[in-house]
């Protein structure tokens, strides 16, 4: 047989599944360099805030998508318990994306907004005394650590040069905006709208308005998981197909 002759050739064999992959490989690439945009846009999508970044950066710092996916999927099972299925809009701004795919712990793309803040920094201080049996370690830490927010106009250039739109006034006004957005009292709630969109979340999000910690960040972070998009619009255009 044909492929017994091939299998006693070792090079050729290597040749072969190399030709057989770049086919395959060919087939499902060349296709994307001829439409303009291979992610859908969505209203409401926005790139994160300076102070949204900087929680970002900490919760993969700390290694949360080891354990936590943000990624449901179209299961129904996903569905019922976390909520619509992620859009690949949503991680248009990710760089690298958080999907993941290991659950120790819930999902975490639909979790903005399902608690309050004083109960984000609760559980993240102490998990075990909100969640009974949770393996998941302390962060306390994060409440007493100063947020570095010098770096933040050097990220946001990065990821402007990586493709996130951000404009030369968003860099410039990067360290500002992250004090301002954890600042309730702050008068420059207009301004960060105007920058960011008025979904953008103000207010002091650790419990402490005169000391900004990396708390204040992941909090931020967190609370704005799934809530940049309108998903009964999203359903209302599908039924009008």
């Amino acid at each position: 047989m044909e492929h017994a002759k091939l299998e006693r050739h070792g090079m050729a064999f290597a040749l072969a599944v190399l030709g057989v992959a770049a086919i395959g490989g060919f087939v499902e690439i060349a296709p994307l360099f001829t439409i303009e945009n291979t992610v859908e846009q969505v209203d409401g999508m926005r790139p994160y805030t300076p102070l949204e970044l900087a929680g970002r950066d900490i919760y993969v710092r700390e290694g949360c998508y080891a354990c936590h996916s943000q990624m449901i999927r179209t299961l129904r099972s996903d569905v019922d318990r976390y909520g619509h299925f992620s859009l690949a809009a949503e991680s248009m701004y990710d760089h690298p994306h958080q999907w993941g795919s290991k659950r120790t712990g819930p999902d975490l793309a639909r979790i903005g907004g399902k608690y309050s803040d004083d109960w984000h920094v609760a559980h993240l201080e102490r998990p075990r005394a909100l969640v009974p049996g949770s393996v998941m370690p302390g962060y306390a830490f994060l409440s007493q650590t100063r947020l570095e927010t010098d770096h933040l106009s050097v990220a946001l250039s990065a990821l402007s040069r990586a493709g996130v739109p951000y404009s030369e006034e968003q860099i410039a006004l990067a360290e500002f905006d992250a004090f301002s957005q954890a600042d309730p009292e702050a008068t420059y709630d207009q301004d960060l709208f105007v920058r960011y969109g008025e979904n953008v979340q103000i207010r002091d999000f650790d419990g402490d308005p005169n000391f900004l910690s990396e708390m204040d960040a992941l909090v931020a972070y967190l609370q704005m998981l799934g809530t940049l998009v309108n998903f009964d619009n999203i359903d209302a255009k599908e039924i009008a197909r």
